[in-house]
């Protein structure tokens, strides 16, 4: 798998998209369960082998094989898979597991990935920077009909795909979109967002999704429905609720210029300076203040840094990455003070300042 994604803190959704000043990512998952083998919570060694190779073997026949490595978790450290989990390819339940029959399949860059026996027997994800979700649905699309031509998924005429989770089933598709809405935090708007949000058949959770809480005003939006519905219908209202929600968050901050002019300047610099001189910070105040430092960037206030090196640097902040560039585990202390270290690190090398040119006060 490679050494680049697990020695690095790139990953592809990283770079600039659509819409990248609000959208970080897109992400369309398609959940598929073979029709001969127990659910993987039900699998034992044998059934669990049998899993495994029905889908390696698929893998192997396909086209993918030379787009695609394998890796068995029982066979990748357990700090690795959490790595995996921060560049958000799988997710914390599964890294949890290293049965030999549990594993990834993932290209160069991280934009097309599979988890296997997760939740699922299969879960094909395609994940792509900024406002991409119908690229992210031809991706997950061409692998799942590749791998259909030799596997057999359960599926019922009436019902649509069957999985684990009866909330999947139907499509199997899941389709979100990482926000960054600091605008809307400061104003108050988010509780009506998410009430809005969820009587349109959507739901708002966490940097890590389902369970996961929301930190540094980053929010993923996801459908909820999956049956009764077909995946263009998902992919169409997601995108036109994300376009919304972009609309509402780039009124409010031409709105915070207008209004807060100097005082916005000030808070954005302050976070810029906490982050270039704190000797030690934990996950939830570095990411509050680079929160800041994001919108500061996106509005001009600060110049010199580029967001794809803010995308890297709430990754490389994150435990696992911290550990791995230590070569040691370390306890929260530690990691603070090494956090800290490598923010100032990022961002004085990329030689930013704030603008006072831009400030605009009352």
């Amino acid at each position: 798998m490679g050494n680049d994604l697990l020695n690095s803190t790139y990953v592809g959704w990283m770079e600039q998209g659509p819409e990248s000043d609000i959208v970080i990512s897109s992400r369309v998952r398609l959940a598929r369960n073979l029709q001969t083998v127990p659910f993987p919570h039900l699998l034992d060694e044998n059934s669990g082998q049998e899993s495994w190779q029905q889908i390696v073997e698929a893998w192997e026949k396909s086209p993918l094989k030379g787009d695609m490595q394998l890796i068995r978790f029982s066979e990748l450290p357990a700090l690795d898979r959490q790595i995996l989990v921060e560049k958000h390819l799988i997710s914390p339940d599964h890294a949890k597991s290293d049965k030999f029959y549990h594993g990834l399949l993932v290209d160069g860059d991280g934009s097309l990935s599979i988890m296997i026996n997760e939740e699922d027997h299969l879960r094909i994800q395609g994940l792509l920077p900024g406002l991409q979700m119908e690229e992210c649905y031809q991706k997950v699309q061409e692998v799942d009909d590749e791998l259909e031509k030799n596997l057999n998924f359960a599926f019922d005429e009436h019902r649509g795909y069957l999985t684990a989770c009866p909330t999947n089933v139907g499509t199997g598709m899941r389709a979100s979109v990482m926000l960054h809405l600091p605008a809307i935090v400061i104003t108050g708007q988010l509780n009506a967002l998410i009430h809005y949000i969820g009587q349109l058949g959507l739901t708002v959770r966490g940097i890590y999704g389902e369970g996961s809480e929301a930190m540094g005003n980053f929010f993923q939006v996801s459908n909820q429905i999956t049956l009764g519905q077909t995946e263009e219908d998902i992919i169409g209202n997601l995108s036109a609720v994300a376009r919304q929600i972009i609309q509402q968050e780039q009124m409010l901050r031409k709105n915070l210029k207008t209004y807060m002019g100097i005082r916005l300047e000030d808070r954005v610099c302050r976070a810029f300076g906490t982050l270039t001189n704190a000797r030690v910070i934990a996950s939830s105040e570095a990411l509050s203040q680079l929160s800041e430092v994001r919108l500061g960037v996106n509005m001009g206030i600060i110049e010199g840094i580029r967001p794809y090196a803010l995308n890297e640097l709430v990754v490389a902040i994150s435990p696992a990455h911290l550990q791995k560039r230590a070569g040691r585990e370390m306890d929260p202390t530690s990691r603070d003070v090494h956090r800290a270290e490598v923010i100032k690190e990022k961002l004085t090398g990329n030689k930013a300042r704030p603008d006072s040119s831009q400030a605009t006060g009352n």
